[in-house]
């Protein structure tokens, strides 16, 4: 038996019972199904009709613990079929055409993964990343040829309403020139205004990030809202002179992680103290056996208990590599009791590279996670 309509054919043809009592038989597989009264009468008759054709006690026996034992892996034809097709499609996709692909999975909320992995799998497929921004940026996630513009949906804290007045305000009178103009045509409070401003927005004004919000400051003072709205002649808002402003080199990076999740640029640029002679992931092969220093940004770990059903157990880690590449780790307990994970970042990892199966990975001996620079550091 394979799947659920199997279990009917064996129910209908070799115990005798009625179609209808076949499919009780079926949807007692589930346990809380299997309470029910009818689903006991069903069991009862599966043994008596087998009586009465002749069958051995054993023989019948063991066919009811296939089907009890087939409970935990029933699923329909009609679901494997249609999951085998969608897979099939998925798979075609993502290979002919993995850029699009990749904005449609961020767009349907992901999967297993964030949705940094899939915009970084973007990037290796040869897409530009550009941050959300009210002249190009939709509410949803967008591409034009090679370029991927990040929708307002990954801004957090950005309010829908928000998002989707810039979308309608720029559909409906074009781009916007600059921050005057966008305040003059959309409704928005200073707080999501600071929020466009600090992920780079209105970068196409040519003003940097301190200049817009000391700007944004000035120009809704204490009302602290926009209060766009029809005009004959379109005044001329004053502009205010301002001392030169500094800004640090990893501000944009800490801004994207705060607001996005995630950096844009590579967050191994971020490290505080670069380890020297790491080994790139695409080098493992040329190592087998041998004790290696690795550099991975920690994508995703998963724990498993051991035998022992004890407290310890061991894990299985997922990194990237500085040049984008998978680096798949084995942690077993006392190493992973010792060098526990510490969050998201960038980790060194010193171990023996393995090969099993012609997959590749790294017995972890020593972890350890790196420190981020300062972000007012120059």
């Amino acid at each position: 038996m394979v799947y659920q309509e199997d279990v009917l054919k064996v129910a209908h043809y070799f115990a005798g019972l009625t179609l209808e009592e076949a499919d009780i038989l079926r949807r007692g597989m589930s346990w809380k199904f299997r309470e029910r009264n009818e689903f006991h009468r069903v069991k009862q008759r599966f043994f008596e009709n087998c009586k009465e054709r002749g069958y051995a006690d054993a023989i019948t026996a063991e066919l009811w613990r296939q089907i009890e034992s087939f409970a935990n892996y029933a699923f329909a034809k009609g679901h494997s079929a249609s999951y085998a097709v969608e897979s099939y499609q998925s798979l075609y996709l993502k290979a002919h055409f993995p850029r699009e692909y990749m904005v449609a999975t961020i767009n349907n909320g992901g999967g297993f993964y964030r949705p940094e992995i899939y915009i970084h799998e973007a990037r290796m497929h040869g897409a530009r990343i550009e941050a959300p921004c009210v002249n190009h940026s939709r509410v949803e996630t967008r591409i034009t040829g090679k370029v991927i513009w990040l929708g307002f949906h990954l801004l957090k804290s950005l309010e829908m309403k928000v998002a989707e007045a810039i979308v309608k305000e720029r559909e409906r009178g074009g781009p916007f020139s600059g921050l005057s103009d966008f305040l003059d045509r959309v409704a928005v409070s200073l707080d999501q205004l600071i929020l466009l401003i600090r992920i780079g927005a209105f970068r196409h004004s040519g003003k940097s990030k301190k200049e817009l919000l000391w700007k944004a400051h000035f120009l809704l003072g204490k009302s602290r809202h926009s209060q766009p709205g029809p005009q004959l002649f379109r005044s001329q808002r004053k502009e205010a002179v301002l001392p030169p402003l500094e800004s640090g080199p990893f501000d944009d990076a800490y801004d994207e992680t705060e607001l996005l999740g995630f950096p844009l640029g590579s967050p191994f640029a971020l490290i505080a103290n670069r380890p020297a002679e790491v080994l790139p992931a695409l080098e493992m092969a040329r190592h087998i056996g041998e004790n290696v220093k690795m550099l991975g940004y920690l994508v995703h770990v998963k724990n498993v208990a051991t035998r022992q059903n004890t407290p310890r157990h061991m894990q299985f880690g997922c990194f990237i590599d500085e040049a984008g590449h998978f680096i798949d780790t084995v942690h077993f307990p006392p190493v992973a009791a010792r060098w526990p994970f510490r969050g998201r970042g960038v980790y060194l990892l010193e171990g023996r590279v393995l090969s099993d199966y012609d997959a590749l990975s790294l017995e972890v001996r020593k972890m350890e996670k790196m420190e981020m620079v300062n972000m007012v550091e120059v």
